[in-house]
């Protein structure tokens, strides 16, 4: 089965059209005011609305009011949320458009139960876990330590073309997810980073495993 791959932390036009070109499925966009990476409503309908079809926009929110995402979706026309934070299923749910729900791998969490808690969710995307942040902490974690889960798996956490091969065929992710791992600086997307980590998940997703 080939590997989808998402690339996060799209701030910039050039970036996400290039991605696009290379063939990757989603381009993730960060509606979280702390994050380097973060975009406004102008600068995320700007560059949504020059796409083209058939690629999968997702926003990524942390624990944010209901009512600052309603106004953002009224504005934005996103396909798929994705939440970073403690956001309960009915939470995930009330926004009536799918969603996936990441988890971050504490050394003492039981993955397995948690997702367990989210037999909505489109997927369930693991990331590293790194004290007060709420991803995109440039770290892989312990692969080994991946459940069997009912929902598609996204990979995250420090995935870059050096590893993602090894991560596809140690892990066989639905998906793979990354950001810093293919850029130039926060929310700067390197364009020979992408295109090297997107033939890397080619060349090992038809690998065989």
């Amino acid at each position: 089965m080939r590997t989808r791959i998402k690339i996060c932390g799209i701030t910039q036009l050039d970036d996400a059209l290039k991605a696009v070109d290379l063939g990757v499925d989603a381009l993730g966009f960060v509606f979280y005011p702390p994050s380097p990476r973060s975009l406004t409503v102008e600068q995320a309908q700007s560059i949504i609305n020059s796409l083209p079809p058939f690629v999968t926009t997702v926003g990524l929110f942390v624990n944010e009011d209901e009512s600052t995402i309603r106004n953002l979706l009224d504005q934005i026309a996103l396909d798929l949320l994705q939440f970073h934070g403690d956001e309960s299923e009915a939470e995930c749910q009330r926004y009536a458009r799918p969603y996936i729900k990441a988890l971050r791998m504490k050394p003492e969490a039981d993955i397995g139960q948690q997702a367990r808690q989210y037999k909505t969710a489109s997927g369930i995307l693991l990331d590293s876990y790194a004290q007060g942040l709420p991803g995109g902490t440039g770290q892989t974690f312990d692969w080994k330590r991946i459940p069997e889960l009912d929902q598609p798996l996204i990979l995250a956490g420090g995935l870059d073309a050096t590893n993602v091969g090894v991560a596809i065929q140690a892990v066989q992710p639905y998906a793979v997810d990354v950001s810093g791992g293919v850029e130039l600086t926060k929310g700067v997307k390197d364009h020979q980073k992408m295109t090297a980590f997107i033939s890397e998940v080619g060349r090992f997703a038809n690998s065989g495993k």
